[in-house]
């Protein structure tokens, strides 16, 4: 792309790039596997554009993407980073994900406010299983993509291997646009193969030659099957017979074919670079290649009420439509709110319509609210550069929307409307915690709103039965994450504490039992006695309660009151503090004192038969067990399917999902998945998605019985 308009105007660093349209702007997403050099890149791009003096390293924590103090220490990136810059009059908004799958959040919040993706691929290390995924997701609504082979200049870099691969597995319209020239292992330049010019970096500069002869052989071979691609893709029928005739098609026509089937999803083109090499035909790419915002599908857009709303485009005139697709907390400056506005234009000092809906179970509860924009900003990185207005189609940051959080609708106060939230996939690792000290307990609670608020992918269970503060992660990473902002950025010291899985008790047998409450005080005693009979009902039976008096040896008025404190027992357990289940309970017999009998006397009366029961008969501990659906890549089949046995599960079957995947489902008790999402991210290097739902109880077995009666 850089032969039909070399070079580029620099951007004035330290100010933040404007954009008074649409058609102006570019929103690309940069995505791949931790370590393949998306960072670095953006590092690249902001230097030659003259955004920053000097690219930063990772490595020495001096990056504009990754500004966060975990991020620093970690030397990986956690967040989503938005890094502005301008590139021959275009402002391009560039979107850094994290590429460890315990991120995804952020990664699908970078896919949800972009118009294109950049898939950066190191020719070190080459394509990850998560990363053929995100591919496969993005082919699924069609998102332009180009492939950015990363660390050209590495020692173990094979670019020809790894552009092999990227063809093999993200498939049809994947081409080089570039060939990297190294000698020696230092790369000189690339050669653009529609232009067949040698773009020589080797000065420190960008000088444009023609390639040496040795190159010709090379340049034909990819040349031929670039144009042959870009010819197809274009649907030119006569453009085809042309070439296949003979005749030069002219470099001008192939460049705006190119273009149109990048923008349209269909050709994916493949670029290179690497230290000093690389960055301005990449900018050209995105400039020329990628759609702006107009050309971009718009997402769903509702009533409050759900009624479908239709006719609004990326339009600054239009009615107002913006979603807030990352928020952060920071003790000093407040919740700081990254929002991509689709339609209208937002100013600060407005007042807006704040919708969230849709993630009660998360701990985000359903909001309509009318909240005032702040200060509106252009960040980059930690810096938050002020802008006058975000038109549709920007991204930018808003300053103190108190109630607003990820995934939330902007909108006018007097047209209040709902953007469909995008997936977010379920946390599945729950992590049991405590606070540390009084002192922390009382800040827990505040602290953990504003990062359930931050963080969809996040949800907060406050156990009743385990009386357990539980957080269910997406994996050990991120659960180091959100401990560490706790403790660093709120404060509050919290420790992990081993989880309780939430059992059941009920009664391995049927018995007859006595509870007797006699006692004589000063005053009025109490005198209550009854006669139960308790047997087990099939799972999932409940409880019943079956009155047999006759005689009114029991009066009336006290057959509840046992009833009640047989209940309130089975809430407390007989064995092991476990809820009791699946018990009938059957009140045949009793006492009564004229003047000592009472409601309580009987309620305990109740609880001391139920004990006396347990005595009599083998009480069984029930494990919750779940419905467990597995989707994996079909070469790990077999390893989940033995891993699944290991855990005690009984595999149902199999079935078949697209080409090469396949869903594995099974029965598994809780007590053995509760650390799943590590193991089978492990097992499927990264690629394997599993989802549970609670199916039923289920007897332990007796040698884990104990050491669970035992521990809890």
């Amino acid at each position: 792309m850089a032969e039909k308009n070399p070079g580029g105007a620099l951007g004035a660093a330290g100010r933040a790039p404007a954009a008074d349209r649409a058609d102006a702007i570019r929103n690309v997403v940069l995505v791949g596997h931790s370590g393949a050099g998306k960072t670095t890149l953006v590092e690249q791009l902001l230097a030659t554009t003259g955004t920053i003096q000097r690219t930063g390293r990772v490595e020495d924590g001096n990056t504009v993407s990754d500004f966060d103090e975990v991020e620093v220490r970690q030397q990986r990136s956690v967040n989503l980073a938005l890094a502005p810059l301008t590139h021959n009059g275009i402002k391009i908004n560039l979107l850094d994900t994290p590429g460890y799958a315990d991120f995804t959040g952020d990664l699908r919040a970078g896919l949800r406010a972009a118009d294109a993706a950049l898939f950066v691929v190191s020719a070190a290390e080459g394509v990850d299983g998560l990363t053929q995924l995100l591919w496969e997701e993005c082919a699924q609504v069609a998102m332009p993509r180009a492939v950015v082979i990363t660390k050209i200049d590495h020692q173990r870099a094979d670019f020809d291997e790894v552009l092999t691969s990227c063809q093999e597995i993200f498939g049809d319209g994947v081409a080089p646009l570039y060939l990297p020239v190294i000698t020696n292992g230092h790369v000189n330049g690339l050669i653009g193969l529609l232009t067949q010019k040698f773009y020589n970096y080797a000065t420190g500069g960008r000088t444009e030659k023609e390639p040496g002869a040795e190159y010709e052989a090379q340049i034909d071979q990819y040349r031929d099957t670039l144009i042959e691609s870009i010819i197809q893709e274009s649907e030119d029928e006569s453009l085809m017979e042309r070439y296949l005739a003979g005749d030069a098609i002219d470099t001008k026509v192939l460049i705006d074919d190119l273009e149109k089937a990048v923008a349209r999803g269909s050709f994916f083109p493949v670029l290179c670079s690497g230290l000093g090499v690389g960055a301005t035909e990449v900018l050209e790419l995105i400039t020329q290649g990628f759609p702006s915002p107009l050309e971009h599908p718009m997402p769903e857009i509702t009533t409050l009420d759900g009624k479908p709303v239709k006719g609004i485009t990326c339009d600054p005139d239009g009615p107002l439509v913006a979603e807030v697709v990352k928020t952060t907390s920071d003790p000093y400056v407040g919740r700081i709110s990254l929002v991509r506005v689709f339609s209208g234009t937002l100013r600060p000092d407005m007042t807006v319509h704040v919708s969230g809906h849709g993630l009660a179970d998360r701990g985000h509860e359903d909001h309509d609210v009318d909240e005032r924009i702040g200060t509106l900003t252009s960040p980059l990185g930690k810096h938050q550069r002020g802008t006058a207005k975000g038109i549709a189609g920007d991204i930018l940051a808003v300053a103190k929307l108190s109630r607003a959080e990820t995934g939330d609708t902007l909108s006018e106060v007097d047209r209040p409307l709902l953007m469909t939230a995008w997936q977010m996939p379920d946390p599945l690792l729950p992590v049991a915690i405590q606070a540390k000290s009084k002192a922390d307990e009382d800040k827990l609670s505040q602290a953990l709103a504003r990062l359930v608020a931050e963080d969809p992918t996040l949800r907060l269970e406050n156990n009743a039965e385990t009386r357990q503060l539980v957080l269910w992660c997406m994996g050990e990473a991120h659960t180091d994450v959100l401990l560490d902002r706790l403790s660093k950025r709120h404060g509050v010291e919290v420790e992990r504490i081993e989880l309780r899985v939430p059992l059941r008790e009920t009664f391995g047998g049927k018995c007859q039992a006595m509870g007797r409450n006699v006692k004589q005080t000063g005053g009025h005693g109490q005198y209550a006695i009854c006669h139960l009979e308790v047997e087990p009902l099939p799972s999932g039976g409940g409880f019943e309660f079956v009155d047999k008096i006759v005689g009114g040896v029991v009066p009336r008025q006290f057959i509840p009151s046992v009833e009640k404190g047989v209940r309130a027992q089975m809430e407390r357990g007989v064995v092991a503090g476990y809820p009791m289940v699946d018990v009938r309970v059957t009140l045949y017999d009793g006492k009564a004192h004229s003047v000592d009998s009472s409601d309580m006397a009987f309620q305990i009366a109740g609880q001391l038969a139920l004990k006396e029961a347990a005595s009599k008969v083998p009480t069984l501990l029930l494990e919750p067990v779940d419905e467990l659906s597995v989707l994996v890549a079909d070469d790990y089949v077999g390893s989940v399917m033995s891993d699944l046995s290991a855990r005690r599960g009984r595999v149902l079957g199999t079935e078949p999902v697209g080409t090469g995947r396949t869903l594995v489902k099974a029965e598994v008790p809780e007590l053995e998945i509760t650390r799943y999402a590590i193991d089978l991210r492990s097992m499927s290097h990264g690629t394997g998605s599993f989802h549970r739902a609670f199916l039923r109880y289920e007897p332990l077995p007796s040698h884990l019985a104990g050491k669970v009666a035992a521990s809890g």
